[in-house]
């Protein structure tokens, strides 16, 4: 063979393998299905996040999906993750979404992608970055134009990372969601209009879908375009709704059926009889319906990325850490009862002598020995430099995303009067002279207290911390936090502030004391642990406060005393053989010094629903 031949079947053997490689296959949908290749295809799919997920535990979560009988994964893209600051884009480490979606495919799933700049999805802000507010006459989920600016150089960045992943193309996103459950915001037309076209213009020129749930269904519905129904599984009725928006047509997907219900602090732990909903699913299934289940796995809602409801009474509902949401797949990977009765009735409905991959033996999970905290700062001793200003900044006006302010005033003292604070967001501790008096509560429309500033010079010190914007309602565009208006005192407005950002975006910043003091105001604390062995284990934070928890610098979420959740779950992948570092942001009992852990979460010891902290 000569040399030229030679390098010519070289060059045909690398373009078959690379052919091989990036397979492309069709994906459309006829008057009854959705079609795969030209052959009738019924998604059964389950929602993973991946920021709820270890990075190094997303192929194990795949890999349990297939097992439960799953052929498809669905997942958002979480904006305020991906461009956390104006025009600074971060698709790294836990955000690489594209490499989420790869591993998906190396596992023989589908992907159905969710990436609207609007997720609600129980997450900080329903996904949205908090400096949108920073821009002035903004208007989310409108044509607005500066929100569509924003909205297209975000869809354009996203585009570019997953549009080359699209079934088409050779990957494994069978469809794409436009907008979410915009029907139960809003009904403009031209809105939904543009949002397709971004979509094509960012590169998802493929088979786009909206979704709602069933009462606002005509309200986000954009025609032309396949519409899916949220949050019910009977076969009529589902039936009935699509084909009144596709002359009578099909397929029909559920792009939300709930297995359960996610949680917020001071109300009991949602949980479902699993049978009933197994019965359902086969139910569905036999019928002919494709699903997407919220959630297949939960997992947890780390750093302060948890959202919050609000409603027009005025109550504010933050919701906990854990996603475990009862989940088929537990907050730690594992299978449940539910998992083993879904992956029954799912497997009543593929072809006869289908076999299932075995399910995994759950993931080892150990006890960690008592912890002992010797170092301890209190948080006013480690403040950083302030900002001073006439009022009280917001976090907004302070380019602050999440975390915690703290506000200090200098003010005459010799009386005794009612603080007030108008629209505090969302939890704050008062300190008069460096002296913890109080707490107040957004959730109760706690907003006063009376206090007795001694004679002289007073300091007043206020920690406010961000409990999570609002996700889902009209409320989306009320969304500053910190002290968001002003501060009176026996109704005399106090001036002349200083303003102390207190982030915690990066643990290690913080400045410890070479001697450790305990004090009655809200503290850090510092331990290490030696490891021979790591597996997941439960954080037990019954007997503390309100506060958060670092572990090797990872943010696990927050705790609070009041449930349902009383443990904060430590992946194995984020522990180390050797030495490990904790740190604790204590609120509310800073003479707390131990803490151990458990092999099992704690979820529902519901301790308090009001005057939390007091």
């Amino acid at each position: 063979m000569s040399n030229r031949s030679f390098i010519f079947c070289l060059l045909v053997s690398v373009s078959l393998l690379l052919g091989c490689s990036q397979e492309k296959h069709s994906f459309s949908y006829d008057n009854e299905h959705f079609l795969l290749d030209g052959k009738p295809f019924q998604m059964i799919s389950g929602e993973i996040h991946y920021p709820r997920v270890p990075r190094e535990a997303w192929r194990q979560r795949m890999q349990m999906a297939k097992a439960m009988g799953l052929n498809t994964i669905g997942t958002y893209v979480f904006w305020n993750l991906h461009e956390p600051e104006k025009d600074v884009f971060d698709f790294s480490g836990n955000n690489d979404i594209a490499e989420f979606v790869k591993i998906a495919k190396e596992e023989g799933l589908w992907v159905v992608l969710r990436p609207s700049p609007y997720v609600c999805a129980e997450w900080e802000y329903g996904g949205y970055p908090y400096w949108l507010q920073n821009e002035k006459g903004l208007v989310v989920r409108s044509t607005e134009e500066k929100y569509m600016q924003e909205y297209t150089k975000y869809i354009n960045e996203v585009g570019k990372q997953l549009a080359p992943l699209l079934v088409t193309n050779g990957g494994n996103i069978l469809m794409v969601q436009l907008e979410n459950e915009y029907g139960a915001y809003g009904s403009d037309r031209k809105y939904l209009e543009k949002n397709q076209q971004l979509f094509k213009d960012a590169g998802f020129d493929c088979y786009l879908y909206t979704c709602d749930a069933a009462k606002f269904l005509g309200e986000g519905y954009l025609p032309g375009m396949l519409t899916a129904v949220n949050g019910i599984d009977k076969p009529e009725e589902v039936k009935s709704l699509v084909n009144k928006y596709h002359n009578g047509k099909g397929p029909y997907y559920v792009a939300e059926w709930y297995p359960a219900w996610f949680d917020w602090w001071g109300v009991k732990h949602h949980t479902v009889a699993p049978e009933g909903y197994a019965a359902n699913l086969d139910t569905a299934l036999a019928a002919g319906i494709s699903i997407n289940m919220y959630m297949f796995h939960g997992g947890t809602t780390r750093d302060f990325m948890n959202g919050a409801n609000y409603y027009d009474t005025g109550y504010y509902e933050p919701q906990i850490s854990s996603y475990d949401y009862d989940a088929p797949l537990d907050e730690a990977g594992n299978a449940t009862r539910k998992f083993q009765l879904f992956r029954e009735a799912i497997l009543k409905n593929l072809p006869a002598g289908t076999k299932l991959p075995e399910i995994p033996a759950a993931k080892p999970a150990m006890v960690l020995p008592e912890i002992r905290f010797e170092t301890s700062v209190d948080l006013l001793q480690a403040l950083p430099s302030p900002k001073p200003s006439e009022t009280p900044m917001t976090f907004e006006a302070l380019n602050q995303a999440y975390g915690f302010v703290l506000y200090r005033t200098k003010q005459q003292g010799g009386r005794k009067g009612l603080l007030k604070i108008k629209e505090l967001r969302d939890f704050g501790v008062v300190m008069v002279n460096g002296k913890k008096v109080g707490v107040l509560d957004r959730r109760f429309k706690e907003d006063s207290l009376q206090v007795d500033l001694p004679a002289g010079t007073v300091i007043i010190d206020i920690l406010v911390e961000n409990m999570g914007r609002i996700n889902y309602g009209p409320n989306l565009l009320k969304n500053n936090k910190g002290i968001t208006e002003k501060v009176t005192f026996n109704d005399e407005e106090w001036k002349g502030w200083e303003n102390y950002p207190l982030p915690f975006k990066n643990i290690s910043d913080v400045k410890w004391p070479s001697a450790s003091a305990v004090t009655g105001n809200p503290s850090l604390k510092k331990a290490s642990f030696n490891l021979t062995e790591t597996a997941d284990t439960y954080l037990d934070l019954r007997n503390w406060g309100k506060g958060s928890v670092w572990v090797n610098g990872h943010n696990l979420g927050r705790y609070w005393g009041i449930g349902p959740q009383q443990t904060i779950y430590l992946p194995a992948e984020w522990l180390k053989k050797g030495q490990n570092e904790i740190v604790v942001l204590e609120l509310l009992k800073p003479e707390q010094s131990t803490l151990s852990g458990l092999d099992k979460p704690i979820l529902d010891d519901l301790r308090e629903t009001r005057g939390a902290g007091k």
